[in-house]
This record gives structure tokens, sequence and C-alpha cells, in this order.
């Protein structure tokens, strides 16, 4: 039985969009210390997603509505995110950016964008996703990056909080780490990697990659080794924490400014462009510019 198109939905292979649509995918950098998450919200316009929307609709000349890699939580940030639609408006890429830029506020903005095979969804297609979680623990918070990254009042070791993370790889049930409100259907979730980096200045920068992640799943892995890398909890801890399989037997969730979703993983075949993953003065490599810390043997 041929599934009936649906706007943005998954075209299965054989099939094809309708005569005259096109399916675009985009690469989108934002701040979201402003807006209240990604997803577009009943009561309240201010949202990612209803403001790239709208953009996109202009340049279009039509009615846009798209879907992300991954939905982000309000005020928690993205260098790399990728969004596909479909619209019967055939439009260069330099329109989709430059014009889709320009109908926006400048914390939004449009890195790449260009038409793609009808098989691409931006989240049924992604193999994994990754994010970076920055910390400073200096002695005083930064006014500069204030809502960009997360302060710690205590000093953090690092090579602690890389030890209780390696407990943390593999495919485990991460209910312990899941918000409340999560409306995934399971907790099963397949933890790739997870490295910190001490850059200088006093930032540190935690890179996590899994086949995707539940509602404030990275959040609540950061607050858990937070608080071992503090002191105030063992090392052993972040294993209890996920083997209890239950949120009560976690800490706080780690704020939202201190998060960025930096890469969607696709086949290559798709040909979506590797963007760097930032935020922009980080780069791709983090040994370049910072100690990896290795887990202790």
């Amino acid at each position: 039985m041929v599934r009936a198109y649906k706007t943005n939905g998954e075209i299965l292979p054989g099939q094809s969009l309708p005569e005259g649509v096109q399916r675009y995918a985009a690469i989108i950098e934002y701040n979201g210390a402003r807006y209240r998450g990604f997803q577009l919200q009943k009561h309240d316009k201010q949202t990612v997603q209803e403001t790239l929307q709208n953009a996109l609709s202009q340049v279009a000349n039509e009615e846009v509505s798209l879907v992300c890699a991954g939905r982000t939580d309000a005020g928690v940030h993205a260098s790399a995110q990728v969004v596909h639609f479909d619209s019967k408006a055939l439009r260069p890429s330099k329109a989709w950016v430059q014009g889709v830029n320009t109908a926006m506020s400048r914390d939004i903005r449009v890195r790449w964008a260009d038409q793609v095979s009808a098989q691409f969804h931006a989240r049924f297609s992604a193999e994994a996703r990754s994010y970076r979680y920055l910390i400073s623990d200096q002695a005083v918070s930064s006014g500069l990056l204030e809502g960009q990254i997360t302060w710690s009042k205590f000093p953090l070791d690092i090579e602690v909080m890389q030890t209780a993370a390696e407990a943390l790889l593999g495919e485990h049930d991460f209910s312990s780490f899941r918000a409340a409100q999560c409306q995934a259907r399971h907790a099963i979730r397949e933890l790739q990697a997870i490295q910190f980096y001490r850059l200088h200045g006093g930032l540190i920068v935690m890179e996590i990659r899994a086949n995707a992640f539940l509602h404030h799943m990275v959040r609540n892995i950061v607050g858990v080794l937070m608080a071992i890398g503090s002191g105030h909890k063992p090392i052993c801890w972040a294993q209890e924490v996920l083997l209890a399989q239950d949120r009560c037997a976690a800490g706080v969730t780690a704020p939202a400014s201190g998060l960025y979703f930096v890469a969607a993983h696709y086949p290559e075949h798709l040909a979506i462009p590797k963007i760097e993953k930032g935020p922009l003065w980080l780069p791709d490599d983090l040994n370049l510019v910072g100690h990896r810390q290795a887990a202790k043997q």
C-alpha cells in the first residue's frame, strides 16, 4: 500500500514528491537566549521554528512549515541545526540563505540551504546527533558570555568527570536522565561518545554524541557530572544514577545556557554538507586548542 503524501513527511524509496513540489534542506545557527525553544507553541510565538517559518514563507511567497533534526529547549543554542521543508517555490540557494536571513532578526541565521533528495528527512535520516556543553569554573562568572555558557562556582576536575562519564557509554535505559515531561516512547538510547576538554581561560567543553537524545538528557548528564567534578558526589554516582532508571535518583538539571546543538550526522549519499561545529570561537577539533582528558584506566 502506497503511503499518502504528507507535507515534509518521510518519502520512502520508490516514492516521489507530488509534481511541482521540491524538498529543501537548510543548516541553521541560532542564539536561543530569548526564545522559548525551537518547537512551535500554541500560545507563544517566540520560538525559533515560528520565526524561521515566517521568514521562509516570505521568500517562498507561500506558507512553509519545516521539520528539524532535534528540538532544543528554551535558552539552548545551535551552531548547525538541520531542517527540511517542502515547497512549490523554485528558489536558488542564495535566495534561501540571504533572503531568509534578511527577513529575520540576527540571532537566527541560515548558514546553508539547497534542494535535496526527496528521501532526505532531517529527523529520520539522521544517524546521530552531537551537542557541546560549555562551562566556566573561573572564580568570577563571565559578563561577556552571559547566557552563552554555564558558570560553576566550584572548581571542576575534568579527569574525574571523564572517568565517571565512561559508565554512561553504550546502549542503556536513560530514564534517570529524561525530563518528567519527555514524550519519547522509551528511554533506550545509545551514547556513542562523551569527551571533556579544558581550554584556556577556564573554559571546559563537553562534547557528546548519541543516536538520539531524550528531553533534558544532556543537561541532566551534565548536572550529574558537575556534582562529581566538584567533589560533592563520588565517581560511582554516575553509574548508580543510570542503573536506578529513576529521574529522582539524579541531581539538578544543568542550565540551558551552556548547551549547543552542533551536528546532525547523515549518510554520505544524502550530500548534506558538514558545517563547523562551533560555536564560532571553537574549532571542529578541540584537541588543537585544549587538553583532552582521557578516562582513568
